[in-house]
C-alpha cells in the first residue's frame, strides 16, 4: 500500500461504502460459572491459556438473550465499537478453539462456524457467498442516539451487518481467513456444510479477486456497494496460499493448486532480497508500494510457505520492528513499574507523530507500543522456523503476552458484563498508530487472544 494515510488500506481498514467512523452455541453469561467450569476441565494447557479460553467463551456468550446463532464480540465494550464482531476475529476464534482440542472448544468452534454460514446464506443484499467485514451481535444505542435493537439475527431473519461504522465491504483477506476456519472445521468434524461454505468463499474470491494486471495475484475485494477496490495486498495473497492449499487437499481438485500458485507468485514478487523482507503490495497492479512495511507480511509468509529462501523476513521483523513499552515513554499508558516487549505494526508505527491523535477523538500514539496480535504470530513463526535461538525468543514474547493478559485491560466488559479477572489479551500495550490510517489500543481483543492461543499451542493455521 502507499505511504499516504488517506489512501493506505489493509485488511483491517474500514472498507464500507460511505466510510463511517449454529445451534451448538452456548447460552452462558460472560465469564459465568458454566464457562469457567468448562475451562477447568482442561480447555488449555496452562493458566494463561485457560484464561484466554475463558475470554473467547465470554466474547461468544455476551448476548445470550439474543438467540443461539451468534458470533463473538471482537473488543471489550470500552473500545467504543459496541457489539461489533469482525469476520477475521471470529475466524481466528474458531481456529484457536479447535487448537485447544476439547469437546467444549470444538462445540464452540462449530457454533461460530455455523454463524458464519448463516451470515453467508442470509446476507441482506447478496446471495453470492460473500461475508461482510463485520456484524453486530447484540443491541446498543449508537453515538447519535439511534437505537440498534437487534442481535446477530435481525427481526427480518437477515444477518445484522455492521452498517453504523461502515463495516459493509468484503475483503479477500477476511474471506480467506473465514474459509480457512471453515475448512479446518470440515476436516475436524467431517461435516460437509463447512466445506461447502469454504468452497463458496474460494469461488467468490476467484470470481471477484483474480486480476490479470502485471503483478498478478488477487485484488483487495469490494466495498459495501459492490465496487471493486484497486489494491492488491501481500497479506491477502498469503492468506490465499493457506486457503487454496486446504481446498486442494480437501477436494482433490487441482484447480485450487493453480490458484494457490497464482497467489504465491504475487507474494514472491513482493520480496526485497537486499533487505530480507516483503513489501505490503500494490495500489495499481503495476508499481510495488515500498512504504510502510508491515509486520504481518513477514510472519504470515513464513507460516504459509516455510521457505528457507525467505526465512530472513522473521529476522527483519524481530530486529526492525522490535519495541519495548515502558511507563516512562512519552505517550505510554502502561502502568508504572510494568514493561512489555514485542513488535509494532509497521515501519511507519516507529515514526508516528506523537504530537497528533491517531484519529479524531483518539489519544496520541506511543511509538513503542507493542502490537500483541503481531507479537503472537511472530512467536508462532519463530517456533515454526526452529533456527538457533528461535524458541527462546518465542518464549520471551509469549511471556510478554501472558503478562499483558494478567495486568492490562482490567475491569473491562463485554455486552455490559464483567469479565473474569485476567482473561483476554489487549490488542496493544499503549495507543499504537499502524501507519495505515487506524490505530490499536489497550482493549481486550478476540483476535489477539486467539493468536496467543495459536502460538502457545504451536498451531499454524496457514499450513494444514
Amino acid at each position: 500500500m502507499t505511504g499516504s494515510r488517506r489512501q493506505a488500506l489493509s485488511r483491517r481498514t474500514l472498507i464500507g461504502a460511505g466510510l463511517g467512523i449454529g445451534a451448538a452455541a452456548f447460552t452462558t453469561a460472560a465469564g459465568s460459572g458454566t464457562a469457567r467450569a468448562a475451562v477447568a476441565k482442561g480447555a488449555a494447557g496452562n493458566s494463561g491459556e485457560r484464561r484466554a479460553y475463558t475470554f473467547l467463551a465470554a466474547a461468544q456468550d455476551a448476548y445470550p438473550q439474543h438467540g443461539a446463532i451468534r458470533l463473538a464480540q471482537s473488543y471489550t465494550d470500552q473500545a467504543g465499537l459496541f457489539s461489533t464482531a469482525f469476520t477475521y476475529d471470529n475466524a481466528l476464534a474458531i481456529l484457536a478453539l479447535l487448537a485447544v482440542r476439547t469437546k467444549d472448544g470444538q462445540a464452540r468452534a462449530m457454533a461460530l462456524g455455523d454463524a458464519l454460514l448463516f451470515a453467508q446464506a442470509h446476507d441482506p443484499g447478496y446471495d453470492d457467498g460473500r461475508l461482510r467485514q463485520a456484524y453486530n451481535v447484540g443491541p446498543y444505542t449508537f453515538y447519535d442516539g439511534s437505537p440498534q435493537p437487534d442481535g446477530f439475527v435481525r427481526t427480518d431473519g437477515r444477518a445484522n451487518v455492521g452498517t453504523q461504522f461502515g463495516f459493509t465491504g468484503t475483503a479477500v483477506g477476511d474471506m480467506a481467513w473465514a474459509g480457512i476456519a471453515l475448512s479446518a472445521l470440515a476436516e475436524r468434524t467431517g461435516a460437509r456444510r463447512f466445506l461447502a461454505g469454504a468452497l463458496r468463499i474460494g469461488t467468490w474470491i476467484e470470481r471477484n479477486g483474480r486480476t490479470e494486471e502485471p503483478l498478478g495475484g488477487y485484488k483487495f475485494g469490494v466495498d459495501g456497494a459492490g465496487k471493486a477496490l484497486p489494491y492488491t495486498s501481500t497479506e491477502h495473497n498469503t492468506d490465499l496460499i493457506g486457503l487454496f492449499g486446504r481446498l486442494a487437499r480437501l477436494t482433490g481438485d487441482p484447480v485450487w493448486l493453480e490458484r494457490r500458485a497464482r497467489a504465491k507468485a504475487f507474494v514472491g514478487r513482493m520480496w526485497e532480497p537486499s533487505g530480507g523482507f516483503f513489501y505490503t503490495g500494490t495500489n495499481d497492479g503495476v508499481t510495488i508500494n515500498r512504504s510502510p512495511i508491515p509486520e504481518d507480511t513477514q510472519t504470515w509468509t513464513h507460516l504459509a510457505l516455510a521457505s528457507p529462501a525467505h526465512a530472513r523476513s522473521l529476522d527483519w521483523a524481530t530486529s526492525e520492528l522490535a519495541v519495548l513499552d515502558t511507563a516512562d515513554r512519552r505517550n505510554s499508558t502502561v502502568p508504572a513499574g510494568q514493561s512489555y516487549e514485542g513488535v509494532t505494526f509497521s515501519s511507519a508505527s516507529l515514526l508516528a507523530d506523537e504530537d497528533a491523535p491517531i484519529a479524531p477523538s483518539q489519544p496520541k500514539p506511543d511509538r513503542h507500543g507493542v502490537w500483541f496480535e503481531g507479537t503472537a504470530h511472530l512467536a508462532l513463526a519463530l517456533r515454526t522456523r526452529h533456527a538457533p535461538g528461535d524458541e527462546a525468543r518465542a518464549r520471551r514474547l509469549l511471556a510478554s503476552l501472558e503478562r499483558a493478559q494478567d495486568l492490562l485491560g482490567q475491569d473491562q466488559t463485554v455486552g455490559g458484563r464483567a469479565l473474569t479477572a485476567r482473561c483476554g489479551v489487549v490488542s496493544a500495550s499503549s495507543p499504537l498508530d499502524t501507519g495505515f490510517g487506524f490505530g490499536y489500543y489497550p482493549y481486550r481483543h478476540t483476535g489477539a487472544t486467539a493468536w496467543y492461543l495459536l502460538a502457545a499451542s504451536r498451531t499454524n493455521p496457514l499450513r494444514a
